[in-house]
């Protein structure tokens, strides 16, 4: 089979090319941009397009289906070239689900955690030997490739993103998958440039729901009014609603609690315990015993960005997370003061998503960072005007986030001057950014302000 990628750069693109290349197909792609790690992977398997850019000459006749990204453009010149020879065009969600529709399907959504759960079943199956078809947005130890389909497996285990999923097919991703066991960890409004209101935005998620198989289940945050809504109207699945998994902290050590057991655990914080019921329910789903997953959960260590420890210094440790949502935030921030009370906590995170960097959206971020001792927001106005949005004054961050004492940087030498001078003893450091704080090199930076253990 011949397939192209047309935005073959993307996180989620470059690891189904992979994935397809390593299962037999005849792989190509195109991108305008690929950035590491994306370049380096596709280098290594062969699959870097030689020349950066689109060129209609790569679309020929004996191409079996183009797979369009969200990167590209409705007039990109290939997927003209494809339209008029009448190649199908499918977004990688779609070509997803026609692979594995004879399998039984999990699907992980959410507005946040998604990612978390779905590196948890996956860290379980395969520390127990069950081998699953999969698709999750963040890199995981001891996987070379974050997307699998074979021809044997019987279950396909997919992170499930409400994001569009092409410039040609403006549905959700989630929607394609029509699940057996779907998993909802909360809705909290984002994707304010696709779904303006929160109505619009809970609506995608009803939709999900109902397109999950009849007889199948809903696994569900119940502390969550809005799925405690959906899942009140909903009769044709089972609901099994889930809250944090009982835990005990102690010395910065979380334990889970079984049955009279404690089973240390790497991941901390009320909404990564919440996280971790869901994929509890899901393994035993999948016929994973009880003891069977408290001995593999017990170590994982977290998925890429994801409350990730970065280092230790002498009296504290510096963690990163993607977190860019009002609610991701605070969770994000209160788990580290739950998990390190007698440490300060800084706290700094770039706006640099289209919703957090739109003025109208930003009152959402209101009191989310006020558990940390110090608080700080970067953002570039250079990214504010590639996304064709009014300038953002800093002063207007101050006043949305609620907290007069918040230091507002819009040049990334203020955030290394910043980085530079702060005191570490006994702090710990939280860095949350869904892109790359300015080009700041954070890791270099942060070795030369503390010494590493």
């Amino acid at each position: 089979m011949r397939v192209h990628f047309i935005a073959i750069g993307g996180s989620a693109m470059h690891n189904l090319a992979i994935a397809l290349k390593q299962r037999g197909y005849h792989v190509t792609g195109s991108d305008d941009q690929i950035f590491e790690p994306s370049r380096s992977r596709l280098e290594s398997y062969g699959l870097l397009p030689k020349s950066m850019g689109w060129d209609e000459n790569t679309i020929t006749e004996d191409i079996d289906v183009v797979i369009l990204g969200m990167h590209a453009h409705s007039d990109n010149p290939e997927l003209l070239q494809a339209r008029a020879l009448s190649i199908p065009i499918q977004s990688y969600p779609e070509f997803l689900y026609h692979e594995v529709k004879d399998k039984n399907r999990v699907v992980i959504g959410g507005s946040h955690g998604k990612t978390s759960i779905t590196s948890m079943i996956l860290h379980v199956t395969q520390a127990c030997g069950l081998e699953c078809d999969f698709m999750v947005g963040a890199q995981l130890e001891g996987f070379e490739c974050m997307v699998s389909l074979t021809k044997d497996n019987s279950n396909a285990i997919f992170e499930g993103d409400e994001y569009l999923s092409s410039p040609l097919d403006r549905r959700p991703k989630f929607h394609h998958y029509y699940p057996n066991v779907a998993v909802l960890s909360g809705i909290a409004w984002d994707h304010i440039n696709v779904f303006p209101s929160f109505a619009q935005y809970v609506e995608q998620f009803k939709i999900f729901v109902d397109s999950i198989e009849q007889g199948g289940q809903l696994i569900y945050y119940a502390g969550d009014p809005q799925l405690r809504a959906i899942a009140a109207k909903t009769t044709h699945v089972d609901l099994l609603p889930y809250d944090m998994h009982e835990h005990v902290i102690r010395d910065g050590q979380t334990y889970l609690l079984h049955q009279g057991q404690e089973w240390p655990c790497a991941v901390f914080g009320q909404h990564n315990m919440q996280n971790l019921e869901a994929a509890r329910l899901v393994c035993a789903s999948l016929g994973i015993s009880g003891p069977a997953f408290y001995h593999s959960i017990s170590t994982f260590g977290g998925a890429s960005k994801r409350l990730e420890k970065l280092g230790s210094h002498a009296s504290g440790h510096i963690f990163t997370d993607f977190a860019h949502s009002p609610s991701k935030l605070k969770a994000t921030v209160n788990a580290l003061k739950e998990q390190y009370p007698s440490h300060k906590l800084v706290a700094v995170m770039e706006l640099h998503t289209y919703s957090s960097l739109n003025a109208s959206f930003l009152p959402q971020y209101r009191g989310c960072l006020k558990s940390a001792d110090q608080s700080v927001i970067y953002y570039s106005p250079k990214a504010i005007a590639l996304k064709r949005l009014p300038p953002v004054l800093p002063d207007q961050i101050t006043e949305a986030f609620g907290q007069p004492d918040l230091l507002v940087f819009n040049q990334p030498e203020q955030l290394e001057d910043f980085l530079k001078s702060l005191d570490m003893d006994n702090t710990n450091l939280l860095l949350m950014s869904s892109g790359n704080f300015g080009g700041v090199n954070v890791k270099s930076l942060l070795s030369e302000i503390v010494e590493m253990i």
